[in-house]
């Protein structure tokens, strides 16, 4: 029991514990430098034209994403299936035949089986998180990445998101519904006193793993 207890306790690292915060974001976008001084009132970093709007297009620009992602899903079988089988041997009424017991050579069987499951899941996601262009893909393509943290008195709360916009899916305050963000990687997920509680303890977990049923 010993020996169990301690060989739970060193894999315990692969029983629930979740990957680091930064595995998920790419790395941080080039800090653009300062141009040198040429005397021209013409800047081509921060030039905006006359026809042209404030929206992100740049490496460092700020992009609002709301997130408004909620899915469902439903599944049921059912299976019904029976099975009947009869026999009889019927044996002339004469010696030596006539002593056999009445009965003796009937028989049948009957099977049945009848089964169904079903499974729904429903999952939420609500709020809003500013994040950095971090490269100008061809086309018109912007790969963003951005992580908020907020820490509680219980814990922190961490929320992740990388992906794919495309500048004309962009509104005019430069924000854009989740919805609309291609090859979408959103990470929730809390640590602290809370989410340790609403965890299943490393014991538990340990004998869910080796015990068959």
């Amino acid at each position: 029991m010993v020996l169990l207890l301690l060989l739970a306790a060193c894999a315990d690292e692969g029983f629930g514990r979740q990957p680091p915060v930064a595995a998920t974001l790419p790395p941080a976008p080039a800090v653009v430098t300062a141009a040198t001084a040429t005397g021209s009132l013409y800047n081509p970093a921060t030039f905006v034209g006359l026809a042209m709007d404030r929206r992100a297009r740049r490496v460092g620009d700020l992009i609002t994403i709301r997130l408004v992602e909620r899915t469902q899903a439903r599944k049921s079988a059912t299976a019904d299936s029976s099975r009947d089988g009869n026999t009889d041997i019927r044996l002339p009424q004469a010696p030596p035949f006539s002593y056999v017991p009445p009965g003796l050579m009937q028989g049948g069987s009957t099977q049945g089986f009848k089964g169904s499951g079903a499974a729904a899941q429903d999952n939420q996601l609500f709020g809003e998180i500013t994040v950095t262009v971090a490269e100008v893909l061809p086309g018109g393509v912007l790969r963003i990445a951005g992580e908020k943290r907020t820490t509680l008195n219980r814990g922190e709360e961490q929320l992740q998101l990388t992906g794919l916009v495309r500048v004309d899916d962009l509104g005019a305050d430069n924000s854009v519904p989740s919805t609309r963000v291609a090859d979408a990687r959103i990470r929730y997920s809390g640590t602290g006193q809370i989410a340790d509680q609403s965890r299943q303890g490393w014991l538990a977990r340990f004998f869910g793993k080796v015990v068959p049923l």
